[in-house]
């Protein structure tokens, strides 16, 4: 049995690299027919973003914007230049923010996501996500039938009747979110009902703890994580090497500073940027308000593709200080007004009955000189007064925190 879904996955890096960038401005070409790329990417020469310094200077698409965007200019703010029957389905989520389905095999990319989960050509799949409006259940539905694999539509919920499917059927995979996954097995064990044959899962959608993962496997489920958007489909996935997921082919990843465009340090926390080479529907630097970390070097189970922490938090950090809003990128502009300072916090507390905000600042030449700067800098960004405090560098938390409401 191979370990590997394909090739694609043990690429040497620099070759994958390579090729992501070479179809790059081919698909730049395709989303400036659609006019609201054509208007965000107008004067870029596609032909000119062949390498990840070209791509970081292109502007960042905040998935927080689009409920407006998609409002303002319905149905996809004007980022699809194809029209709404070139594609298979047409959902939508909270927000509302609506998203098409490509026309072709596995549209959401994540046959390869439940290999790595040990999903096989011919098994049967209880999908418990919902077929609802959402894509959720149909991502999971399609990437099971793309792998070969007969699908149970279940979605989530009335787990008698779940029970009889699974009793019929025998299913030996499960896609879900993991609390689900706990409730069916919490209710078959109380029913004395017969779900043993479900042996392998991939979840996702919500928090997956060590001890519920402890548990699980305890109840002979071998359960793994993947990382997925109703925008992108499946966006990185765990492996058998159980060390972060790995990203997915056909995507290029950055790791941003919450709040900007502007790469992080290789190994920092920072706000997850995809890029799709999707040619139907490119999504260009599309900020997913999610924290991530990268690891170093490939994973043990042979796919090379960059690996990454999993879901570490959110990024957006905006806050209310004063009855003014404070903003991520508003904290990176003072570190670009002071480029030798490290890893910047805003903290904002409460003294007696009023807001106070206190910038803390890694630096290694602490002086009154830089204090006074600093404070004038938070002053002319934030439009708000602040304490400044000096730190040692390396001391601030690395967890893509530049707000922190400590407010109770």
């Amino acid at each position: 049995m191979t370990d590997h879904y394909d090739d694609l996955e043990t690429r040497e890096p620099g070759k994958r690299e390579a090729e992501l960038f070479s179809r790059l401005p081919d698909v730049l070409r395709k989303a400036l027919a659609a006019p609201a790329y054509a208007e965000r990417l107008k004067g870029i020469d596609p032909a000119s973003v062949t390498s990840r310094s070209a791509l970081a200077s292109l502007p960042v698409l905040r998935k927080s914007e689009l409920p407006a965007l998609h409002k303002a200019a319905p149905p996809f703010g004007g980022f699809v230049a194809g029209p709404l029957g070139s594609f298979g389905r047409l959902f939508t989520s909270p927000g509302p923010i609506f998203e098409p389905e490509p026309v072709r095999a596995d549209p959401w990319r994540g046959a390869r996501a439940l290999f790595a989960a040990g999903f096989r050509p011919g098994d049967v799949v209880l999908n418990t996500f919902s077929y609802h409006l959402t894509p959720g259940g149909f991502i999971f539905d399609a990437s099971a039938r793309a792998l070969g694999c007969a699908v149970i539509p279940a979605g989530p919920g009335n787990t008698e009747q779940q029970f009889e499917l699974i009793e019929a059927y025998r299913p030996v995979g499960y896609s879900g979110t993991p609390d689900f996954l706990k409730i069916l097995l919490d209710a078959a064990e109380s029913a004395g009902r017969d779900v043993s044959s479900i042996r392998r899962a991939l979840v996702s959608g919500a928090a997956f703890p060590k001890s519920l993962q402890d548990e699980v496997k305890a109840r002979g489920v071998d359960a793994y994580q993947a990382f997925g958007t109703a925008d992108l489909g499946m966006v990185a996935f765990e492996t058998p090497a159980r060390e972060g997921m790995v990203v997915n082919e056909d995507l290029i990843m950055e790791i941003v500073r919450p709040g900007t465009g502007d790469p992080v340090a290789p190994g920092d926390v920072g706000e997850i940027v995809v890029t799709s080479l999707d040619p139907q529907h490119p999504w260009i630097r599309l900020a997913l308000g999610d924290l991530t970390a990268a690891l170093p070097g490939a994973s043990p189970c042979g796919r090379t593709n960059m690996r990454i922490k999993g879901w570490m938090g959110r990024a957006d950090q905006t806050t209310k200080v004063k009855g003014m809003f404070v903003r991520p990128e508003q904290i990176a502009e003072i570190g670009k007004r002071h480029p030798g300072l490290g890893r910047l916090r805003l903290v904002v507390t409460r003294s007696g009955e009023s807001d106070l905000m206190t910038l803390k600042a890694e630096t290694a030449s602490a002086g009154a000189t830089l204090q006074d700067e600093l404070a004038a800098s938070l002053r002319a960004v934030t439009k708000l007064g602040g304490n400044v405090e000096l730190v040692a560098a390396g001391s601030l938390p690395n967890d893509g925190k530049v707000i922190a409401d400590e407010r109770n």
